[in-house]
């Protein structure tokens, strides 16, 4: 039911809907929305303690956030008009969203994506197509020449798959849009992946995306970043400062900052993460589950039930949350995000427990 106060276009729209995050946690495993299972770096906790931040708080943050890009900037060896900040990857997302795609053209993203993106394109009217991923997930960037996209964007690796696409790939899509943006969203290229921000001097038409909510561990402070060459940026901080000029507060920035330039911390704990993910990889598939190979801080799996959903819900009845997606071609899987060591062994050994009646 609408409300006679909402304009037509808001009607019509049908938001993003989050994985679920309960209002308690206790005696809960939580392994359905992709955030860090270890706490953040210590550099960035220690920020937080610094005795004056409370005092700081009533002046306005800095509005270019002029040294936490600086250190990104460091991070990728670019100049600091190459780094665009906002409130988590999803802000960034839906500047670059208004910045670049509202065009006569569709826009191009695959069809098992990021389910934000369709809600963008409803927000600012974008017409969009959607190549279908192959029947492994893998993305076929031929499928791509489309002639007259009006830009693309891809998640890589992609979600909820978890596929990694090569840099050679992503060049060759570069190349066949050069007067289009191409939007790479890196949200999870840390947990194995090569960043393409190594491709942005030769491309003009490349925005690489991050977020600080995965492998950084900082989900609830909202902070995610557009590298990319500097007519981008502006394009960027036009929208931005049309819209809000103090988007980071000065708490978030000083804190990213830390995170970002503790490079060793962030080395130890993908590595954590990643050899997690990689054994219980091996122990889901001896109990007879499909892995989509993945490159990211999860893995889509598809169980060996009848019913996905069937296994979600007796998962849940044992107080482990997963992500089920009642969706076209991916209703069969499961999407799981990696966690400590023990909770990845209490989920095992579940599952060893549900499949076994």
């Amino acid at each position: 039911m609408t409300n006679p106060y909402w304009s037509p276009a808001l009607a019509r729209l049908e938001p993003y809907v989050p994985g679920e995050q309960p209002k308690s946690t206790d005696r809960l495993i939580k392994l359905n929305t992709n955030e860090s299972p270890y706490p953040p770096s210590p550099r960035a906790q220690a920020v937080l303690q610094e005795g004056d931040l409370g005092d700081k708080l009533r002046l306005y943050p800095d509005p270019e956030s002029s040294e936490l890009r600086a250190v990104i900037a460091d991070q990728f060896a670019l100049a600091p008009e190459q780094v665009f900040v906002g409130n988590g990857s999803d802000e960034v997302l839906a500047h670059a969203f208004y910045s670049f795609f509202q065009r006569p053209e569709p826009l191009l993203f695959p069809d098992i994506t990021y389910s934000f993106y369709p809600v963008y394109c409803q927000l600012y009217g974008i017409e969009f197509q959607c190549p279908p991923l192959r029947d492994d997930f893998s993305i076929g960037v031929d499928d791509y020449a489309v002639a007259g996209a009006g830009g693309v964007i891809l998640p890589n690796p992609n979600a909820p798959t978890g596929r990694y696409l090569p840099l050679a790939e992503i060049e060759k899509l570069l190349k066949l849009h050069p007067q289009r943006v191409v939007v790479i969203d890196e949200a999870y290229i840390d947990f194995g992946g090569e960043s393409a921000s190594k491709l942005i001097a030769d491309y003009p038409n490349l925005l690489v995306i991050h977020t600080l909510s995965k492998s950084h561990a900082l989900a609830g402070l909202r902070l995610g970043y557009a590298l990319g060459q500097a007519h981008l940026i502006e394009g960027l901080n036009r929208t931005k400062n049309s819209f809000n000029s103090y988007p980071i507060d000065g708490i978030a920035q000083r804190v990213a900052a830390a995170a970002i330039a503790d490079r060793g911390w962030l080395a130890d704990n993908c590595g954590k993460v990643i050899a997690t993910r990689e054994r219980c990889c091996a122990a889901l598939s001896a109990l007879g589950f499909d892995i989509v190979p993945s490159t990211a801080n999860f893995i889509f799996a598809r169980p060996p039930v009848e019913s996905a959903e069937s296994l979600y819900q007796a998962l849940r009845q044992r107080n482990i949350l997963v992500r089920y997606f009642n969706k076209p071609r991916i209703s069969d899987y499961l999407r799981i995000s990696i966690g400590t060591d023990e909770e990845m062994d209490i989920l095992i050994g579940a599952c060893k427990e549900i499949l076994s009646h």
